[in-house]
């Protein structure tokens, strides 16, 4: 199976949406993947959920890390590979990070904010204050959120969490109340791992939500129907799968969920009788032609739970939310094989398991399918992993004295240059979240057109020269030198090449490859020599003449290697 081959389709849409192949058009790569059945047209893993028994080496290390982390950094794969794959999927799932802090004022300049929050205090607590303020929090939020990820320990919760945001979608402007969306925020991070019809249920009246999809306007006279659609076709039950449900069932939903409001002094959902439909909501064949009896009185608001237990009775509801973690942590293609092998098999464990999360993840992280050399580098990383994944894996820190204002403008710098290549945290695109994750037949192709692609040659060209300060005292780029001299054999020029390759890029390169980048070590020359001296020189006296030499041949070798298509790959 050759490098070359693997990447074909990335390479392709590059070439297209970047003009330079003009002879080859858009349609017919689309109509050539199109219902794509195998990665990139080669075989797909036929291996099921059964455990992996296979080699635990740094490669199958790195590939759990790669996508079940924002980056892979050398501390956890020297930590986890003293483990056994069991222990470090246990530790991964079951590593909780403390509850972080709450975001702080950093928008306000020298003076409190209209509320009276003080610059580098918290203001979620606070009254909403107005438009201008509430925006100053919105980006306060952004930033924090994107430092939380920046700053994650060695588990899966963070990937989590992000995954639960692009299921459960909110856009933050939308919402246009900082404070609801930092509860919604805290209310995903709370059920990351944990139960997932619980979390149906908790979303469907939180006030963050009740905002954005209009279920604060639902009542008895009016039946507004935006959530109760949403619900059964992007939360729930979907559409993925036949027979579905009817238009009928988004009208009864509709009924069962009007009376929800919120109370804006405490940012809580309450149930108002008075606004609730109180007759019986008949649903159709899908559901067994249920029927959820009107109930009166504050007795109302058990509808909404009778509703939840009929869309968690049927087994689409567990199939679609396994299916979309295999999307989301393997692979896009969803064929029989993969139907029958993995997602009805994970759907199974998370009906018996009372739909709880973290066995599901658990037998899907331990999967010979899960470490199968077919299911690894076919994955383009998500802006968040690329941006993030820099800052790890090259160990870039935000120094920690630095102020408040100064360590949220980093954070959004970073946050900022995710959405310059389409995800900003906080303002999917829509409540289906973003297409790479739904959208047929492309997905994760979507993350690469000719805008996306140079802004991020551009973000690690910039970070491996003068890198960026955000208006901040500090200048946050890689050093490569340090990064480097960390590694215990950069004298050597063939294991060096060898680490930058398993480190940064998603799939191994040709020998031929590999030799052209030890040539700008050895500054043209054939003897490995040629770098071990100007290594061991620069080591023993870093002077500037010696720091030069290395560093432009090291600095040349990682901006050839950042610009692979490889990169793009986890």
């Amino acid at each position: 199976m050759g490098t070359n081959q693997r990447r074909t389709f990335l390479e392709e849409m590059i070439e297209i949406q970047s003009g330079d192949r003009m002879s080859l058009s858009e349609d017919k790569v689309y109509k050539k993947y199109a219902n794509k059945t195998l990665p990139t047209n080669l075989a797909k893993s036929t291996s099921g959920l059964s455990a992996y028994t296979g080699p635990w080496t740094e490669v199958q290390v790195i590939h759990l890390l790669r996508r079940l982390t924002f980056g892979v950094k050398q501390s956890d794969v020297d930590a986890f590979t003293s483990m056994t794959m069991a222990q470090t999927v246990d530790y991964m799932l079951n590593t909780v990070p403390a509850i972080p802090t709450a975001p702080l004022n950093n928008y306000s300049g020298t003076l409190p904010d209209i509320t009276g929050v003080f610059p580098g205090q918290p203001w979620v607590a606070n009254q909403y204050g107005d438009q201008q303020t509430d925006s100053g929090r919105e980006g306060s939020l952004k930033a924090w959120w994107t430092g939380l990820m920046l700053n994650q320990n060695s588990s899966v919760y963070e990937k989590m969490v992000y995954f639960w945001h692009n299921h459960f979608a909110i856009e933050f402007d939308i919402v246009g109340d900082a404070r609801k969306s930092y509860n919604y925020y805290m209310l995903l991070r709370a059920f990351a791992l944990g139960n997932f019809k619980d979390l149906v249920r908790a979303v469907t009246t939180d006030p963050a939500m009740l905002v954005y999809l209009n279920g604060y306007l639902n009542v008895n006279y009016a039946p507004d129907e935006n959530y109760s659609r949403e619900l059964q076709e992007l939360f729930t039950v979907s559409k993925e799968y036949l027979p579905h449900y009817t238009e009928d069932d988004v009208q009864q939903a509709a009924r069962v969920l009007t009376g929800w409001r919120i109370n804006n002094s405490t940012l809580l959902s309450y149930f108002e009788p008075s606004l609730h439909d109180t007759g019986n909501k008949p649903f159709s064949f899908y559901y067994n032609n249920a029927v959820i009896n009107g109930q009166s009185g504050m007795n109302g608001a058990n509808e909404t739970d009778q509703l939840i237990d009929l869309m968690f009775s049927k087994f689409q509801t567990a199939k679609y939310i396994c299916a979309k973690l295999y999307r989301f942590f393997v692979y896009y293609v969803i064929d029989a094989t993969v139907e029958n092998n993995i997602i009805i098999p994970m759907a199974n464990i998370l009906v018996s398991n009372n739909f709880e999360i973290k066995p599901v993840l658990s037998a899907l992280f331990r999967s010979e399918h899960f470490f199968d050399m077919l299911s690894q580098g076919c994955f383009i990383r998500t802006p968040l992993d690329f941006i993030l994944g820099t800052m790890r894996t090259f160990n870039v820190q935000v120094p920690g004295n630095l102020s408040v204002n100064e360590k949220y403008s980093i954070w959004r710098a970073l946050s900022n240059y995710a959405g310059n290549m389409n995800l900003s945290v906080g303002q999917p695109p829509n409540v289906a979240g973003w297409p790479a994750y739904y959208q047929t037949p492309e997905f994760h192709e979507i993350w690469i057109n000719s805008t996306t692609y140079p802004r991020r040659q551009s973000f690690t060209d910039m970070m491996l020269s003068g890198g960026f300060t955000a208006g901040t005292s500090a200048t946050i780029r890689i050093d490569y030198l340090t990064y480097t001299a960390n590694f215990a054999n950069a004298d050597d020029p063939d294991a060096l090449i060898n680490y930058y390759v398993k480190m940064l890029l998603g799939l191994p390169i040709s020998v031929a490859h590999h030799d052209s980048l030890k040539s700008i070590l050895l500054s043209g020359q054939s003897q490995n020599y040629y770098w071990t001296n100007a290594w061991n020189a620069y080591v023993a006296v870093p002077n500037v003449a010696n720091t030069n030499i290395v560093s432009q041949r090291i600095r040349s070798v990682l901006l050839e290697l950042t610009r692979l298509a490889e990169h793009h790959l986890c």
